[in-house]
C-alpha cells in the first residue's frame, strides 16, 4: 500500500513541476499571471500559445482561442 501512495505523491509532484514550469514559460511569453496560470494547467500546445503573441494577438484573445 505504501508503494502506491508513494507512486501517487510523485506523480502530484511531477504534475506540480511540469504544470509551474509551464507558467513560467506563459509568463516569459507575455501572458499576463492569471491567463497564464488557466493555460498551464490546460492540454494547451506552449509553442501554439507563445506563436500567437508573437504574430500579434492579444493575450486574452489568444486563450480564448487555446482553452
Amino acid at each position: 500500500m505504501a508503494e502506491i501512495t508513494e507512486t501517487h505523491i510523485e506523480s502530484d509532484n511531477e504534475q506540480a513541476r511540469v504544470e509551474s514550469w509551464r507558467l513560467h514559460v506563459l509568463i516569459e511569453a507575455g501572458f499576463p499571471l492569471p491567463l497564464a496560470e488557466q493555460l498551464a494547467a490546460s492540454d494547451a500546445d506552449l509553442h501554439t500559445c507563445s506563436d500567437l503573441l508573437r504574430q500579434g494577438c492579444k493575450p486574452l484573445t489568444a486563450a480564448q482561442i487555446l482553452l
